[in-house]
């Protein structure tokens, strides 16, 4: 079996890291080791997948991870990556979303607290409310130059933008995230901090302010930024924020956003969001450079995530749910089920009387659908066996839809060639 810094450097994990002796003190035993997750919605979304994968990595290799939900940087928010300053959230809603954020922490963590290895759930506005002004300007804010301070990347793009700017509240923010890793040092021998290659700066200062205050060394890791193909923000859609809440983003849309994934990232997906080991994913990139039409490699992609955030019962279900769309397996699906595995395909909504009891010539429903665009044509496709309803071919140029081929008394799927789908509603 890989070490744990050999498997990171494998799934090309180890980014930046603050020292060159971070390698030979995760080898050498175990260690504590945080990330900070931004509670200003009441679910985490796919952005947050690779560092919940790297501190379940951390646990499973044997050292003990710390989640820490930013209830009170969360007031404040984090410059980095943003062209205007973030909306400042009231503490109710804070702590709405800190508790449904724990629920999501705990499909990947493991929080009993009989193991030396057990996670931890904190949140940073225990104490950082406790701290005064003053003290804080004395204790930490000595310790930086402002010189440095805006040398960061996260604070010159916004300085660049002069009618903008950047507010002295969301200066602070680096201050405030080196005292979490001092305040961690403190009440948990913590030693390490993960993130982002956007937070390396922050983790920086971190690491610096436990050094000078209690002359302790300790360690910062990044990971890199996960883009799409195009290089645009992993995990943004045209249809907006994939979540990992099923209740914004079900485990079939989640399913279907990795199985779309695009070829050129599948090998650094694998890696990143899949405990596969090697030779699994070693075989899965050989099956994408030899047969890149079957998709193998997003469908073992898509498979491991929706296991991974929703569990085996879902990813199931959704896999067998992608898969009826090609099959009559169609007709199995529950309601809820079918009208996402359909929510692509255009709908057209008919009255009752339109299916009466003759039923509806399936040649005009082509023709009303805009699946043919004459009688003749859509005959011709009957002939061909290019037409079906529910996914059943139909070969009868004089077939009509009738009401037995409704689907929860109210749907139809007709369907042309492989993939070109429209559905029609009857109310």
């Amino acid at each position: 079996m890989p070490g744990f810094v050999e498997d990171l450097q494998f799934r090309r994990l180890w980014h930046q890291a603050t020292g060159a002796s971070l390698r030979d003190r995760l080898e050498s035993g175990p260690i504590t080791g945080y990330i900070g997750f931004d509670p200003t919605a009441d679910s985490l979304h796919v952005g947050h997948l690779l560092q919940l994968c790297m501190l379940r990595r951390l646990q499973l290799a044997g050292h003990r991870p710390i989640a820490v939900a930013g209830g009170g940087t969360g007031l404040i928010g984090d410059p980095g990556g943003k062209s205007e300053e973030r909306p400042l959230l009231e503490e109710e809603q804070l702590r709405a979303n800190l508790g449904s954020i724990r629920l999501q922490l705990e499909r990947f963590l493991d929080f009993s607290s009989t193991r030396s290895t057990g996670a931890l759930l904190v949140d940073n506005a225990d104490w950082l409310r406790h701290i005064g002004l003053v003290e804080f300007l004395r204790d930490v804010g000595k310790h930086f130059s402002v010189n440095e301070m805006i040398k960061r990347e996260s604070v010159t793009t916004r300085l660049e933008r002069l009618e903008q700017g950047i507010t002295f509240t969301e200066f602070s923010y680096m201050l405030l995230q080196a005292y979490d890793f001092l305040h961690l040092f403190d009440a948990y021998d913590c030693r390490l901090q993960l993130g982002g290659s956007d937070q390396y700066g922050n983790i920086l200062m971190g690491v610096e302010l436990v050094r000078k205050v209690r002359r302790a060394e300790v360690y910062g890791l990044t990971s890199p930024l996960v883009l799409k193909a195009d290089g645009t923000k992993f995990g943004k859609t045209e249809a907006g924020t994939v979540w990992l809440d099923p209740r914004r983003t079900s485990p079939y849309q989640l399913y279907q956003f990795f199985l779309r994934t695009e070829d050129v990232v599948v090998p650094d997906y694998l890696r990143y969001f899949t405990f596969l080991d090697h030779d699994a994913i070693n075989s899965l990139d050989q099956s994408w450079v030899s047969n890149p039409k079957r998709r193998t490699a997003q469908r073992e992609l898509a498979r491991q995530v929706c296991t991974l955030v929703h569990g085996e019962a879902e990813a199931r279900r959704a896999e067998e749910a992608a898969a009826a769309l090609y099959s009559r397996k169609i007709v199995s699906l529950d309601e809820t089920m079918l009208l996402e595995v359909c929510a692509e395909a255009p709908t057209t909504i008919l009255g009752r009387a339109a299916i009466d009891d003759e039923g509806l010539v399936l040649v005009d429903a082509m023709v009303g659908s805009g699946l043919a665009t004459s009688k003749g044509t859509a005959r011709t496709l009957v002939t061909q066996g290019g037409l079906y309803v529910n996914n059943r071919r139909v070969t009868d140029v004089d077939a009509r839809v009738c009401r037995e081929d409704l689907l929860f008394d109210r749907y139809v799927l007709l369907r042309r060639g492989k993939q070109d789908y429209h559905l029609l509603r009857f109310e």
